[in-house]
C-alpha cells in the first residue's frame, strides 16, 4: 500500500514536473497566472486555475441524439486553436469543442492549443510569434487545416451553432467567420505594403462598409495592433472606424488615444472634441481635452 502511494506521488509530481517545464506562464496586473504559448489539452483539466471552467463547459455541450457521422470527414484535419485562459469566450467555447471533436472519435493530437498573452505590454500574442500571419484579433481562433493550409475558420464563436458550424466546413460549406470587416482588413495589412492600401482606400471603405456591422470589430483590431507596436496600421484601422460609424463617440476616442501615442496631439484634441459634440458628459474625453490643451499650450 504504501509503495503504491508512493508511486502515484512521484507519477504527480513527474507530471507537474514535466508540465511545468513545458508550459509558459505570465501574471496579469491583477496578479493572476495565465498560460501562454503551446500546451497540451489535459493540462486544462487536471490543473487547479483551470478545470472548474474546463469540466463545466464541456459537460455543457448538448450533442444531437443522432449520431454524428463527420469522422471521415475530418480525420486528416488539424485545428490550431488560439485562446485566452482570460477570456470568457476561450472558456466557454474551447472545452465545448474539445467535448465534440472527442464525441465524433477523433484524436486529440489533431488540435493544437496556444495560449495568448494580455497584460500590459502584450496583447494576443504568443511567446513564439505563433500567431503572426494569422490575423488573430478575437479569441478563441479556431483555425482548420489540411496538408497545413487553412481552409476554415471559427472566430469567437460559432455562426450558428458549434455542431452545425463543424459539420457544415466538415462537408465543405463553411459559414463565413465573425467579424468580417476586421478579418479583411487584418489580412489586408498583414499581406500588403500600408501605402499601397492608401492608395486604394476608397475601394477597401466600400467592402469594410458592406462587412462591417459594428464599431467594436475595427476597434478591437485597432488596439490589438496599437498594442503591438504596429502603430501606423492601428492609426489607419481606428481613422476607418470613424468614417464607418461617424455618430459612435468612441470610434473618435480611441483614434484619439492613437494620435496622442503618434505625437500628434493636435489632431487627437480635435478627435476628442468630438466625442464631446455627440457625448458631452464623456468624462474621458474632458480630461483627455484639458490633458492636450495643457500639451499644445492653448
Amino acid at each position: 500500500m504504501k509503495t503504491t502511494f508512493l508511486l502515484v506521488l512521484c507519477t504527480l509530481f513527474s507530471l507537474t514536473h514535466s508540465y511545468s517545464q513545458n508550459i509558459n506562464f505570465y501574471k496579469n496586473a491583477k496578479g493572476d497566472t495565465h498560460i501562454c504559448g503551446e500546451f497540451p489539452i489535459d493540462y486544462l483539466e487536471q490543473d487547479t486555475n483551470y478545470k472548474d471552467w474546463f469540466n463545466k463547459y464541456y459537460s455543457e455541450l448538448k450533442l444531437p441524439k443522432k449520431r454524428l457521422r463527420l469522422k471521415s470527414k475530418l480525420k486528416n484535419t488539424t485545428v490550431d486553436i488560439y485562446l485566452g485562459t482570460w477570456c470568457g469566450d476561450s472558456k466557454k467555447w474551447v472545452p465545448q469543442f474539445i467535448k465534440l471533436w472527442d464525441e465524433l472519435g477523433l484524436k486529440r493530437s489533431q488540435l493544437r492549443l496556444i495560449g495568448l498573452y494580455n497584460d500590459e505590454t502584450r496583447y494576443k500574442i504568443a511567446p513564439n510569434g505563433e500567431e503572426q500571419g494569422k490575423q488573430i484579433h478575437r479569441v478563441p481562433a479556431f483555425i482548420f487545416k489540411s496538408n497545413n493550409v487553412e481552409y476554415a475558420r471559427i472566430v469567437e464563436s460559432p455562426k450558428n451553432d458549434l455542431v452545425t458550424d463543424v459539420a457544415q466546413l466538415a462537408l465543405g460549406f463553411p459559414s463565413k467567420p465573425n467579424y468580417e470587416g476586421a478579418n479583411y482588413l487584418f489580412k489586408l495589412l498583414d499581406t500588403k505594403p500600408l501605402e499601397v492600401i492608401q492608395k486604394n482606400i476608397n475601394e477597401h471603405y466600400k467592402i469594410l462598409r458592406t462587412k462591417t456591422h459594428n464599431s467594436k470589430e475595427l476597434n478591437t483590431l485597432g488596439y490589438v495592433l496599437l498594442k503591438n507596436k504596429r502603430l501606423e496600421e492601428a492609426l489607419l484601422c481606428f481613422e476607418l472606424n470613424t468614417y464607418l460609424f461617424e455618430y459612435t463617440p468612441n470610434v473618435y476616442d480611441s483614434y484619439g488615444e492613437a494620435l496622442a501615442i503618434n505625437g500628434e496631439h493636435l489632431k487627437a484634441l480635435k478627435m476628442y472634441e468630438k466625442v464631446l459634440m455627440i457625448e458631452p458628459e464623456n468624462k474621458n474625453a474632458s480630461a483627455q481635452k484639458k490633458h492636450l490643451e495643457a500639451l499644445i499650450g492653448f
